[in-house]
């Protein structure tokens, strides 16, 4: 299939773009930077999701998969939500798309991060269920989003070689461990092509830290 995927130079955009090449599809990428992956059938395009303008022709979509942003507080609301729009308007609106598939964060639910980024992660949700509803009316497409809690990539340096500040999250994360990027590209690959019912839904993928931290006591209660 033509699966279009934003920000593709490393961390999670790569390791999916590398997940369905392997698995046998046509993949063109979109990102600021110049490609880091060499394939036959891998198409690179140097674009800014914010700038409409920057975005390539590129017809007959089927799959996409929403994935460029940034933690950076000046550009989060730019690029994590307006490029989530541009990129979505831009290539699943037609007749050819089958799924779309925004790359949200656990901020989006529990707002426990930077301001903007937690502001930009929600409003992805939230445009992703209008989006949904549009896409099956006119498409029977399905489309929805995924909310990774911490997830070992180079834009999380900053804790994850922080011994003391792993640690602590470590503490609040019941499976001890957090995602690869490798795991996170079985679960767009699944959400895009083996599913084909389910849309309009957000998946929350932290390792339990959102939902399995009983803060309950009681006496001999552990």
């Amino acid at each position: 299939m033509k699966v279009v995927i934003s920000g593709t130079n490393r961390g999670i955009g790569r390791s999916a773009a590398l997940k369905f090449l392997n698995e046998g599809h046509e993949v063109y990428g979109l990102d600021l930077l110049e490609s880091s992956i060499t394939h036959d059938r891998y198409h690179h395009y140097i674009a800014d999701v914010r700038k409409v303008e920057t975005l390539p022709e590129i017809s007959d979509v089927e799959i996409l998969v929403v994935n460029a942003g940034v933690q950076d507080e000046d550009s989060a609301i730019d690029t994590n939500l307006v490029g989530a729009m541009n990129t979505a308007n831009k290539y699943a609106l037609q007749s050819s798309i089958k799924s779309v598939l925004f790359i949200a964060s656990s901020s989006a639910r529990n707002g426990f991060e930077f301001p903007n980024y937690s502001a930009s992660k929600s409003g992805v949700v939230g445009f992703m269920k209008n989006l949904a509803w549009r896409l099956a009316k006119d498409y029977k497409a399905t489309c929805n989003s995924i909310s990774f809690g911490g997830v070992l990539t180079e834009s999380n340096d900053a804790v994850i070689k922080n011994e003391k500040i792993f640690s602590e999250i470590m503490e609040v994360t019941p499976l001890k461990k957090w995602t690869t990027v490798e795991e996170c590209a079985d679960w767009i690959y699944f959400l895009t092509v083996i599913n084909k019912s389910m849309s309009g839904q957000d998946v929350l993928v932290d390792n339990g830290e959102n939902d399995l931290n009983c803060t309950f006591k009681w006496p001999n209660f552990n």
